[in-house]
């Protein structure tokens, strides 16, 4: 949702428009505007289930007092939607929800919250949907919401369009390895995991997984770092030369890292429409997915750029920690207490056949890889994107919409 935001935000001040962004207060960001992007903090968290705690009063009054032309909330179950769902009719201009999946949505802790959620999405002017097959968009359906539209999420032009060396050297990685790339944060629920497994079980030499992501509080860092170490000093890795490697890396590496791979590997858990795969597509890199989101749509989209991965039926307990604390945990999930959202494991096995199989196929890998950046270009560059939501919004203010 934030690289969807900025992105917009950007090229929407790119072409003369004055954007402002509310959002969480951030440590690490003193200016007032980014980019072109006026940037309004408040020390607010939480949603109306978990509870709200900050400034909530002062994010109401910007609301209320304000004049925007247009008034678009990314993402319900998040702090800055739900303060504004009981005040859409005292806010002025054209409202629009992005609801980006609701990822909530068979919680049942979260049942009074989307029992209420149609009547507010009645009141937004449109409801932008990033996939026309996913849970929200169906959940609109079903509830008979008519004001929307299928606008997709991508990957910049600017960026991917752009040279960038091999960062093999740069790694440590050597160059005729074929490399397996992950992009996703340590949230435990982007497959890093299974990633490995798959890696490791997967009848490949003379490669490299390559883990990119940063590392939230309370995350599956450290823990996939040891698996990787572990791994790493295992007689099979040895003999295969095989290796593992978890890093952060910059936005510009990271984009290195996407034009130099072989293969993009992501077996996530919950996801709305990755934008990891666009971003795959841009860097004409084939790619391996779980049936999460909208991942299936995208390889329609696509004509092909990616294969799902085989699926296996959920985990009975969560998948960190103790014995003990993960009984617990599944208790409280019983209970109603506590959310699981892990919905999607990829069943190893299955996925380490198809991981080898395409490893060993050359031209279909090119041709995907062709089909992805083909697609790609025509329909979903960022800059295609922005224009859509420009379109939108002109439509919505002259009344056209």
């Amino acid at each position: 949702m934030a690289e969807v935001v900025r992105q917009l935000s950007e090229r929407l001040a790119g072409l003369g428009h004055s954007v402002t962004v509310a959002t969480e207060q951030h440590p690490d960001r003193s200016e007032a505007s980014l980019n072109g992007v006026r940037v309004i903090p408040f020390e607010v968290s939480g949603n109306a289930v978990n509870g709200l705690a900050g400034n909530v009063a002062g994010y109401e009054r910007f609301l209320l007092d304000s004049s925007f032309d247009v008034v678009v909330n990314f993402a319900a179950q998040q702090w800055a939607t739900d303060i504004a769902l009981p005040l859409l009719p005292r806010i002025a201009g054209r409202k629009v929800l992005v609801p980006t999946g609701f990822s909530g949505l068979y919680s049942r802790r979260y049942r009074d919250y989307f029992r209420q959620l149609p009547d507010y999405m009645r009141q937004y002017d449109m409801n932008v949907f990033l996939s026309d097959s996913y849970r929200d968009r169906q959940f609109a359906r079903k509830h008979g919401i008519n004001k929307t539209i299928l606008i997709p999420n991508g990957a910049a032009a600017d960026e991917f369009l752009a040279p960038y060396p091999d960062i093999r050297a740069g790694l440590g990685i050597p160059a005729d390895h074929f490399l397996v790339l992950h992009v996703g944060s340590h949230t435990g629920l982007k497959g890093h995991e299974e990633a490995m497994d798959i890696f490791s079980g997967a009848a490949v030499e003379n490669a490299t997984l390559l883990i990119v992501g940063n590392e939230p509080q309370n995350g599956c860092g450290a823990l996939c770092r040891t698996k990787a170490e572990q791994m790493n000093r295992s007689p099979q890795f040895g003999a295969a030369a095989k290796r593992i490697m978890v890093t952060s890396l910059s936005r510009a590496e990271t984009v290195a890292a996407y034009q130099t791979a072989d293969l993009f590997l992501f077996p996530s858990n919950i996801e709305c429409s990755p934008i990891v795969l666009f971003e795959s597509m841009a860097s004409q890199t084939p790619f391996l997915v779980t049936d999460v989101g909208n991942s299936a749509e995208i390889i329609g989209w696509s004509d092909g750029a990616g294969l799902l991965l085989p699926s296996a039926p959920p985990a009975f307990l969560p998948r960190y920690g103790s014995l003990s604390s993960r009984i617990i945990e599944k208790l409280r999930i019983m209970l109603g207490r506590a959310d699981d959202f892990s919905a999607v494991r990829a069943d190893i096995r299955a996925s380490v056949a198809v991981l080898t199989a395409l490893q060993q196929d050359a031209d279909r890998r090119a041709t995907m890889a062709q089909a992805g950046f083909n697609a790609w270009h025509e329909r979903f560059t960022w800059e295609k994107i922005a224009s859509a939501y420009e379109m939108l919004y002109r439509q919505l203010v002259e009344g056209n919409q």
